[in-house]
């Protein structure tokens, strides 16, 4: 995660690419917290998963921060950046980034830290393949 950059660009790969509709808002016509962070952990996992090569689940949400308020309509970019592998888990920034199409442009809505655990079908965590 890129901190107080004067001009940021996103960290990691595209995760996940969506856009903001009225079901997902409050009556002021802004996206939920709630919903912006299911859609990070849909990114994460997506990216989690293909590294664990399996099933993954979320273990941990950690330094979550909004900058701005995403409005209905929002094109978002989710992008993870993988921070650590270790042998059960992949800890991973998730950056969320608003795309102006007016403007040509993208600013950070939100990041956040996740951390995944590998697990097996039973839902016990098992070793990461090399």
């Amino acid at each position: 995660m890129q901190e107080l950059d004067k001009d940021p660009v996103p960290a990691g790969e595209l995760a996940l690419k969506i856009t903001a509709l009225p079901r997902d808002s409050n009556s002021f016509g802004d996206v939920y917290g709630g919903w912006l962070v299911s859609q990070m952990d849909m990114a994460g996992t997506s990216t989690a998963s293909r590294l664990a090569r399996g099933r993954v689940a979320t273990v941990a949400i950690d330094r979550m921060g909004f900058m701005v308020p995403v409005p209905v309509g929002a094109q978002l970019a989710f992008y993870s950046d993988v921070l650590e592998v270790g042998r059960s888990s992949v800890k991973m920034a998730v950056e969320v980034w608003s795309e102006d199409l007016s403007h040509d442009g993208c600013r950070k809505v939100t990041e956040a830290i996740f951390v995944f655990v590998a697990i097996d079908d039973r839902g016990r965590t098992r070793v990461i393949p090399s």
